[in-house]
Order: C-alpha cells, then structure tokens, then sequence
C-alpha cells in the first residue's frame, strides 16, 4: 500500500516539473456601484470596474456593456491602472434604470482565466417615478374647425418646458404658441396660422419630454384629428350697387344688371364669414380699377377709382379660389355681366348765327353768318353735364375749328371763350372767310377717353364733328 502512495506522489511531482506551475487563484473584481438600484450623483458620474490584477483590455472592455429600455448605452471606455473607467457619451437621464453586464470569459495579464456573470442595476441623478401623459385634446378622430385651434395636454408631473415643447409637433401646422399652467403640469400648443379644411392631422409627443427633475417619458404618445367640421362651401348670395354716404355703404336697392350709377361701389354678398383672401378675388373683364374693403363679415364691397365707361358691359368674376374664414373655396368661379347706367356726355345743343339741336343729322353741312369785317364766329356750346374748373379750363383747348375746303384758306383763331354756366361755353372765333368758291370749317368737339370729360370723367362715346359753310 506505502508503494502504491509513493508511485502516485511520484507521478504528482513528475507532472508538476514537466508542466510548470498552475495558479489556481480567482480573478477579484469590485464594481462600482456595487449595490442593486443604488443612484449615481450626477449625469457624468462613471461606472467603475476595479480588478485586482492587470487584465487583457480589449477582451475585457468587450465584455462589458451597460444597457436600459432606451437600447444599449454608447460610452467613453478608458483604464486606470487595473481599474476600467466608463463615462457616457451623452449623460445618464435620470429616472431611467440602467443595468450593467460583465458576462463571459475574462483574462488577467498572468494567464489567469475566469468565466462571469456579474450584473448590477442602477440609476442616475435620481430614480423618481416618470411624468405621465394624462390626458390631451382634440381628442382622437374628432372634428375641428381650422381657426384658433388649441391643443391641450395635462402630465402627471411638472414639466421641463424646453424639452416638452421641443418633443411635440404637429404634422403640417408650422410654428406654434405654447402657453403654460399648474405648476407647468398643463399645456397648450397653439398653431400659429389656420389649419387646412378637411385635412388630417397628427401630432406627436416623444419620450424626450422630460419633466423637471429629468426624467424623460415612458413612452411616446400620438394621435390625430380633423379640421372637417364645417362642411359647408362658401357661394356668392348676391351682387349689388351701394352708395356711400355718412361714412358707410347702403345697398341702392337697384339691380346690378342695370342699376349702376356714377359714384357707386359693387357689394358682393356671401353665404357665411369671409377670410381675407376674399379681398383679392374680384376682377372685371374688361379690367376696372379699384380696391376692396370688408362691408360686414360676409360681404364685400370694390370701391372703383373712377366710374365705368357708359353703355359698356362688364364681366364681374369672383374667384373660385375664394375662401371662407375656414379656409374652403367656393371652387367655381362666379360670374354676372352688367352694364352701367351711367350716360354718355352730349352735346345737347350749339346755337349762335346757326343752330345745331342733339340727335341732328351729322357730318351735314351747316351755313354759319361771318362777320365780315373781322371774319368772327361766335357760338354757344350747351352740354348734358357740368363742367368743374380744371376741366374748363381745358375742354376749349380740346375743341377745334380748322379749314376744310379750299386748303388755301387762312387758318382761324379762339379769340375768347367764357363758361356762362357749369353746362355752357361760349366761344368767338375770328379769320374765317368767305368766297365765291365756298369755304368750309371743320368743327370737332373730340369724344372718347382722351376728348373732353365731365367733372366726373364722363365723356363722349365720339368725336362730334361739323362742317360750316362761312357766308357773309
């Protein structure tokens, strides 16, 4: 038996020198922090793993790794001595569980091996309860207007107002107005412009919504609605004259057909309040100048810089692109073609060593007595409309009297003129002559646009022309 003993001493020992010496020793390994749901002071605060002994790094850095409900955690790994240092990237977030993880095989310099399985849970800054989305609205697939619209949510903790407002947006609504109360736990998001009519909105609050000790949100939360509950399309109701008078508009109570005079505006009527858009959604063909004003919250009127052409028809059109105060259009374009009752000037009568009466045959010719000493001509020239002072004072430069047959005959000249009266011009003319071949002049009292105007811009629909026969 003392042989059998000594025979496997002997192998011990021959094993022992043939192989070298064996350390059987464990790895130590202390982790900081070392106690489960233990709280690290600040956001920067590292992780700390001290070994015993100088390890392999980069298999043991592999090793580790620190996760939470977030995903894995990107850090900063560096060593001190045998001490394993990490720092997060961007900060620990307070109120979030974090667990570490040292798992597998972990080698020392000395050829020490050991396999792990070490894992610690931790927070940071502090580990309170996360803020709670309690209620919002609208709430889910209700209907709302597109004007003023507020949304609301109320949190079960006071909030970080940055990080709140920066986590909710509002697909399709630009910038927005927020607005907080109780304690910062209620909030209100305003959209800055009007929403879109029958559009679907979303909007989004993410878990980066932090209350105000840090804390993110669980979660993120969702929802939706849409600006479909007004459902009735804007349409014109009526178009009419008005007359201003003691700084407001009243309807004439004439038809628009026929029933626009000088000095009036066009009011058109719709059937519910207006954006503003409807001031740019008139036009007239042909084109008439002017600009619009709101008459009420559903009606419009365009105040024309100078009246109609008489006897003219206009095409009034309001865009189908007009808007409601909802923002929906009519979506036709709205058109009724009127004529104003605005008269043409006339010459009703010109009367002096001849007679020329309104609706007389024209282009005749017309005996005119001469003067023969001086070779004068005087007439009275009575119009169907009054005559300011700036245009009298021009309407005799407008009026013409030049010779027709013979040309050789002398040129004549205004020699006077003088308004009797608002509708009356006289005026003398002198060096006409007479001959024993006939002399013709040409009188022309030109129309249209550019030819003589009334004190409200009303003109001649052409020119009125007459040729007199000089006789003595």
């Amino acid at each position: 038996m003392s042989r059998l003993w000594n025979s496997i001493l002997l192998l011990c020992v021959i094993a022992v020198v043939s192989c070298g010496f064996i350390d059987l020793r464990p790895i130590g390994v202390d982790i900081e922090p070392d106690i489960n749901d233990s709280v690290l002071p600040d956001a920067f605060s590292p992780v700390i793993l001290r070994f015993d002994t100088e390890m392999i790094k980069n298999e043991t850095e592999a090793n580790m790794q620190i996760s939470s409900d977030l995903g894995v955690m990107r850090g900063d790994k560096h060593w001190n001595g045998s001490s394993l240092y990490f720092v997060p990237v961007a900060g620990w977030t307070a109120g979030i569980r974090y667990t570490l993880s040292l798992t597998g095989m972990i080698r020392s310099a000395d050829g020490r091996e050991m396999r792990t399985e070490r894992f610690v849970s931790f927070y940071a800054i502090n580990k309170n309860n996360p803020p709670l989305l309690e209620w919002f609205s609208p709430s889910d697939g209700i209907s709302v207007g597109t004007n003023n619209l507020v949304m609301e949510f109320h949190f079960s903790r006071s909030m970080d107002r940055l990080s709140a407002e920066s986590a909710l947006t509002l697909e399709g609504a630009g910038s927005k107005t927020f607005e907080w109360s109780d304690d910062d736990k209620i909030l209100k998001a305003a959209a800055d412009k009007p929403l879109s009519p029958w559009q679907l909105y979303r909007w989004n609050l993410k878990e980066s919504a932090k209350s105000k000790d840090g804390v993110p949100l669980p979660k993120s939360y969702s929802g939706f609605f849409t600006t479909d509950l007004d459902q009735v399309l804007p349409q014109v109701t009526d178009v009419y004259p008005v007359l201003f008078s003691s700084g407001s508009w009243f309807p004439t109570g004439a038809d628009i057909e026929t029933g626009l005079m000088q000095g009036q505006g066009i009011a058109v009527s719709f059937n519910k309040p207006m954006g503003e858009n409807a001031l740019r959604s008139l036009r007239f063909e042909p084109a008439l100048s002017g600009r619009t004003e709101f008459l009420s919250e559903n009606a419009i009127v365009y105040i024309l810089a100078r009246d109609p052409d008489p006897q003219t028809a206009y095409t009034l059109i309001v865009s189908g692109d007009t808007k409601d105060s909802e923002g929906l259009k009519t979506g036709t374009d709205y058109r009724i073609t009127f004529i104003p009752d605005i008269p043409f000037l006339e010459v009703e009568s010109i009367t002096g060593s001849f007679a020329y009466e309104k609706n007389s045959l024209a282009n005749n010719v017309i005996p005119v007595l001469i003067d023969h000493a001086m070779g004068e001509l005087s007439f009275y020239i009575h119009f169907s409309l009054l005559f300011s002072g700036e245009e009298k004072q021009i309407t005799p430069q407008k009026i013409t009297l030049v010779p027709f047959f013979p040309r050789t005959i002398a040129p004549a000249a205004l020699q006077y003129v003088n308004w009797i009266s608002d509708d009356r011009l006289f005026m003398r003319w002198e060096g006409l002559s007479a001959g024993e071949i006939p002399h013709y002049y040409k009188l022309v009292i030109p129309g249209g646009r550019s030819g003589i105007n009334s004190d409200t811009g009303i003109f001649m629909k052409e020119d009125l022309i007459l040729y007199l026969e000089a006789i003595l």
